[in-house]
């Protein structure tokens, strides 16, 4: 157990990491929710004669969604604290998972997805922002990190779901069952099962957001002093709790709270730093490897189980990758996991496209995307939910974070948009090429302009930027 828990006493520590694990559920519905419907495409354009643009729309539409919960949730979240609007994303992933598990038409499922998307989108804001404004500033990065950790798990598990699925329909494609509407949903049409299973985790979530308290940081915003002292009290005992109480209430009372704060000197680097983290860290290709990594294994020669198989596998050395990074990124820091491992994401990249121009084995092929899955995992994807809250200002927070946010979803739908006619047109080589320029050119970025944050708190970050006038 790490030193600074062990100084607060095992009640705290199992009461802080009750709240983190909860929070970060909502992570884990993120990575099941954009993860699943890779094991659909296929199904999908086939049953309702989809065009590659129609193929690139059912991707893409949770995508809008996402747009639209990350634009409102920090506007939301300010107004009525994170807890309630948590709640809010998690019951339109159940929703959302009910909706697409029984659409009669494309237009059905299309809406389904939507209100899924912002879900993920309105979780993708609060929830690591809510584990920031917990976490004690030496162990908030590996906190923070359990984010993306649970967004890894709930890939890889969306994954294996679509697989061990599939597999069932196939062993049992020729039987005879009682139930038509079982059959249906899980042999005929068995993505719908594949969509359906989402809704246990998302009761789960519901329900567990009931037992965790408020954010501190936006009680004391929210003039609620009382609760906020309690709160950090069984964080961090009643000592510190009155000492960091009042570092916050200090650091709130020199702040405007308008977004327009934004736009101060310093803060626009602050500001700059969090758009260009978020749309460089879709630029990357991750999630076009999980919408479409079936798709791209089955250009590279393998039939649609084993591609699904080998879905897997990326998936695994995913949560492999996410597990180191989450071990040393308060120890190492952000900014050496960010450029190397992005420096590292480049190489690879080309290198796919290089397998695919040459016509390198299937294998091999398999082999490049689990680096470049490596590589990823342990540098933006992991950094990038860490250090997105921790470098606003407390008053905005928020806000800010959906800006930011807002960046990376529009970003995400423009590439899964059009990557399917993008690569139709001009060669799968092609695709991980330009991925390969774009990511040189973040890493070149990041060098510049990304400062280290490891070890400071939420205030002393703001105070870093707003010296640098």
């Amino acid at each position: 157990m790490d030193q600074t828990l062990e100084e607060n006493g095992n009640a705290n520590a199992w009461y802080l990491g009750m709240v983190c694990l909860v929070a970060s559920l909502g992570g884990f519905l993120f990575g099941f929710d954009t993860a699943v419907i890779s094991g659909t495409v296929g199904m999908v354009e086939e049953l309702f004669d989809l065009s590659k643009l129609e193929v690139g729309w059912f991707t893409g539409s949770a995508l809008i969604g996402c747009i639209l919960g990350a634009a409102s949730a920090g506007v939301l979240g300010d107004r009525f604290g994170r807890k309630p609007v948590l709640i809010f994303a998690a019951v339109m992933f159940f929703l959302s998972a009910l909706g697409s598990t029984i659409p009669p038409t494309f237009t059905v499922l299309i809406i389904a997805r939507l209100i899924g998307g912002i879900g993920v989108g309105t979780a993708s804001v609060l929830a690591p922002l809510f584990i920031s404004e917990f976490a004690p500033a030496k162990i908030r990065g590996r906190l923070v990190a359990l984010y993306q950790l649970s967004i890894v798990v709930g890939i890889l598990l969306a994954y294996f779901s679509n697989w061990s699925l599939l597999g069932y329909a196939q062993r049992n494609a020729d039987g005879v069952f009682v139930n038509e509407f079982f059959s249906w949903l899980m042999i005929d049409q068995v993505w719908r099962s594949m969509f359906g299973a989402e809704m246990i985790p998302a009761a789960l979530f519901i329900l567990l957001l009931f037992v965790v308290p408020e954010s501190p940081r936006w009680l004391l915003k929210a003039d609620k002093p009382g609760k906020a002292l309690a709160v950090l009290s069984k964080i961090v005992g009643r000592e510190k709790a009155i000492k960091e109480k009042n570092t916050i209430q200090e650091a709130l009372q020199q702040e405007e709270g308008s977004i327009r704060e934004l736009f101060r000197p310093g803060l626009r680097t602050a500001l700059m730093v969090g758009v260009g983290l978020s749309v460089f860290g879709q630029l990357t290709g991750v999630n076009i490897v999980v919408y479409y990594g079936p798709s791209i294994l089955e250009k590279a020669g393998f039939e649609i189980g084993g591609a699904l198989q080998y879905q897997v596998l990326l998936g695994f050395i995913n949560l492999i990758f996410t597990i180191i990074a989450l071990s040393v990124i308060d120890r190492l820091g952000r900014r050496p996991l960010l450029i190397g491992g992005m420096a590292a994401v480049t190489l690879s990249l080309a290198a796919a496209g290089l397998f695919f121009i040459i016509g390198g084995s299937s294998i091999l092929i398999v082999v490049v995307l689990g680096l470049y899955m490596a590589c990823v995992a342990l540098s933006i994807c992991a950094v990038i939910w860490v250090l997105t809250p921790e470098i606003f200002p407390n008053s905005i927070r928020a806000r800010a974070v959906s800006i930011a946010t807002l960046s990376n979803w529009a970003t995400n739908w423009l590439s899964a948009y059009f990557f399917p006619s993008y690569v139709e047109k001009f060669g799968m080589h092609t695709g991980f090429l330009t991925f390969a320029v774009i990511c040189a050119v973040a890493t070149l970025f990041f060098w510049r302009f990304v400062p280290e944050t490891k070890g400071r708190s939420l205030e002393q970050i703001e105070h870093m930027w707003l010296s640098r006038v």
